[in-house]
């Protein structure tokens, strides 16, 4: 039987929840370059992120702050450690006003597996497009499936080519399920 991944993001239909807003440095400067956090390879640690709460509500185990980063609470860090140790780097932020401990997730897998054929539509960046560095990559993926065949042992990982989806194995959403992450939504992939 083949194994079945999820896209992990967040459940903003959920009523009541934060809101967080985009990672700032140690010194409170907006962060350079935060996309190198969604693209499938471990970062040099930036020191301890500021991750303001841009609308308060109660405090969401899974969040996507500013530019879609994963923020994760403590115990779902922890979880991640023990089922995905080589699949995640875990960056501990400061969320002003939460005396919980909470961590940005990022994962440092990045595998080419969107399946083109199975996925509703894909488009990609065309030279009629004027932006010649991404010509021949996704522009967009709606209703993405992927190839599980193409996934190997991974658990937590990036689609290459569209990097804004973070994927989980069926384990690691089951697990996520049974400890009762707020905040979390999956969608089969």
């Amino acid at each position: 039987m083949a194994m079945k991944y999820f896209k992990l993001s967040q459940d903003v239909d959920r009523a009541g929840g934060w809101d967080l807003g985009n990672p700032t440095d140690p010194q409170g400067r907006e962060v350079e370059d935060p996309w190198r956090f969604r693209e499938g390879m471990p970062v040099a640690p930036p020191g301890i992120l500021k991750i303001p709460i841009g609308r308060p509500g109660k405090a969401l185990d899974f969040t996507l702050a500013g530019f879609s980063l994963p923020v994760v609470h403590a115990k779902v860090a922890s979880l991640f450690m023990e089922l995905a140790p080589g699949d995640v780097q875990l960056l501990p932020v400061d969320i002003p006003g939460q005396p919980d401990q909470f961590c940005l997730l990022v994962a440092t897998r990045l595998i080419r597996c969107i399946d083109d054929t199975a996925s509703e539509e894909v488009e990609y960046w065309t030279p009629e497009d004027g932006r010649p560095e991404k010509v021949g990559q996704y522009r967009d993926v709606y209703g993405m499936r992927i190839d599980p065949a193409k996934v190997s042992d991974a658990k937590v990982f990036r689609t290459w080519g569209w990097t804004v989806a973070l994927i989980v194995s069926e384990q690691v959403k089951e697990a996520l399920e049974r400890i009762g992450t707020t905040g979390a939504k999956f969608k089969q992939v």
